[in-house]
């Protein structure tokens, strides 16, 4: 084992540099693959010295870069302007919401799957007709808060008609949050909304629903925009957990089906089961972080990067079922972590005690603009 550790400190980096390779969707590039027992597999991959100074290595290089930065603060001035400038993004959040979720159905309805691709039910026309309409109206911005709540509505039933939807679980917290921001700019909803609210144009004399519904509707909802940046990290955070967990550590049958089929052992040459509990338990950490609201931004970074990687890592990989995830996550280095946070009780920490770089713009959340009331 001595003699092993030189290599394991090498290993490691490219390891969970590398470990995203593993982490898409196993079921929409493996199906049907020959089960393996959990119990059986983890003793294997726990029982190997090696694995478990890797991962023991990799385990202590993140808690120690982690409490570092927190004891030491680098290049705090840095980090506020970075902030500040994605803050700077906000009232855009509405369209990148709006992109991530309408792409994705677009390509749902056109390819007839319901919001997963493992998911194609027995009326494709019907599937093919709801995933195109709602995509659609969602990309234009029209009547985008009715839209999303039908779209959740959807989802939900599907959910309960077939467990298997629960892949795509990213898109509760999509809906919910395009329910609360609205269309924003640039939208049909904005356009209409700007009509309706001039008295001097005919439209606003023939539409009865902007001044009777839509207007009470969003001043009813507009105190919880704030709450945007926490409902996508915690969906987002859940959806990370059941991927590493539910996906990899307690379904390695069809992870280890990916590394085989891809050969990643040949990327970085470790065992098999190193490849899926590294997978699972890096995908489980930035759910966790997500969820907590722990250097939001930073992990969500992470979560980007390792999109990205298996993007380009899995070529067969349906690219369309993760628009999603690409999007929610980049609207979370828009809005950070949001109210119910430990980033926002660190930074209410830092205000208390006089830190200069810690301002209040683009660090936790805020409410998001929005010019439309549809």
């Amino acid at each position: 084992m001595n003699r092993r550790v030189p290599s394991a400190l090498v290993t490691v980096a490219a390891l969970f540099a590398s470990t995203g390779v593993a982490s898409a969707h196993v079921r929409y590039v493996t199906p049907g693959s020959d089960p393996v027992s959990v119990l059986e597999f983890l003793v294997a991959a726990l029982s190997d010295p090696f694995n478990l100074v890797v991962l023991g290595l990799g385990g202590v290089a993140v808690g120690v870069g982690l409490a570092g930065y927190l004891r030491f603060r680098p290049a705090q001035h840095d980090i506020a302007v970075f902030r500040s400038s994605l803050a700077d993004y906000r009232d855009l959040l509405p369209w990148l919401l709006r992109l991530s979720v309408g792409l994705p159905l677009v390509g749902a309805g056109f390819s007839g799957y319901f919001f997963a691709p493992i998911v194609e039910p027995a009326a494709p026309t019907f599937v093919r007709l709801f995933g195109i309409t709602v995509g659609f109206l969602l990309l234009f911005g029209f009547g985008t808060r009715l839209v999303a709540a039908v779209g959740l509505v959807a989802y939900l039933v599907g959910l309960a008609l077939n467990p298997a939807l629960v892949l795509a679980v990213e898109y509760v917290p999509g809906f919910l949050a395009l329910a609360l921001v609205g269309g924003g700019r640039p939208s049909a909803d904005q356009l209409v909304a700007k009509l309706a609210a001039d008295d001097r144009t005919l439209y606003s004399r023939i539409d009865p629903f902007y001044r009777a519904v839509a207007v009470p509707f969003v001043e009813r909802v507009r105190p919880y925009e704030t709450y945007v940046p926490t409902i996508l990290r915690v969906g987002l955070g859940l959806s990370f957990i059941y991927l590493g967990v539910a996906q990899k550590l307690m379904n390695p049958g069809e992870a280890l089906a990916v590394v085989a089929k891809y050969d990643l052992t040949s990327v970085v040459p470790v065992a098999p089961e190193l490849w899926v509990v590294g997978a699972g338990l890096t995908e489980t950490l930035v759910g966790v972080m997500l969820i907590v609201g722990l250097f939001t931004r930073a992990f969500s970074g992470v979560a980007f990067a390792l999109f990205t990687t298996t993007l380009f890592g899995l070529p067969d990989d349906p690219v369309l079922a993760h628009i999603s995830l690409f999007g929610l996550v980049s609207a979370l280095l828009v809005t950070g972590a949001g109210p119910f946070s430990l980033d926002a009780w660190l930074h209410a920490r830092d205000v208390d005690a006089g830190d200069p770089a810690a301002t209040d713009e683009g660090l936790v959340g805020g409410r998001i603009t929005s010019n439309d009331s549809r």
